[in-house]
C-alpha cells in the first residue's frame, strides 16, 4: 500500500502563503492584468472616441531588420479633451461599445502645431 499525503501534488511541498495572493493581487489591480500601449490619436471625430495608431518595431528573425507595425484602436475618451496628433496612453478595458475595448488613461504628450 503507498500512503499519499492529501492537500499538496508534491510530498513535503509548502502552500503558497495567503500574502503572496494578496500582494499578486494588488500589483494587478481588481481586474487582473490589462496591457497598456502608447500611441498617436489620428481620428477624434467620434463623440466619446477616438482613434489610436499604435507603432511597434520588431525585428525580423531572418534577416534581423526592424520592421514596423501599425494597429489601430478605438478607445474611450469620456470629456473629449483628447485632439488629433495627441500622444496618450491606453489601456485594455471591458467591451463598451461593439469596436471599443480600450480606454484613454493619460496623455503623454500634447499636440505642438509649429
Amino acid at each position: 500500500m503507498s500512503t499519499t499525503t492529501q492537500g499538496s501534488a508534491l510530498p513535503g511541498a509548502a502552500a503558497p502563503a495567503a500574502g503572496e495572493h494578496a500582494q499578486h493581487a494588488e500589483e494587478h489591480g481588481a481586474h487582473g492584468f490589462r496591457r497598456k500601449m502608447v500611441g498617436r490619436v489620428i481620428k477624434a471625430k467620434m463623440q466619446k472616441t477616438v482613434v489610436v495608431e499604435v507603432v511597434t518595431h520588431t525585428r525580423d528573425p531572418l534577416y534581423g531588420k526592424y520592421v514596423r507595425s501599425r494597429a489601430r484602436y478605438k478607445a474611450h475618451d469620456e470629456q473629449g479633451q483628447y485632439k488629433v496628433g495627441d500622444e496618450v496612453e491606453i489601456q485594455e478595458h471591458r467591451p463598451i461599445a461593439r469596436d471599443k475595448r480600450w480606454l484613454v488613461i493619460r496623455l503623454v504628450k500634447k499636440f505642438v502645431e509649429e
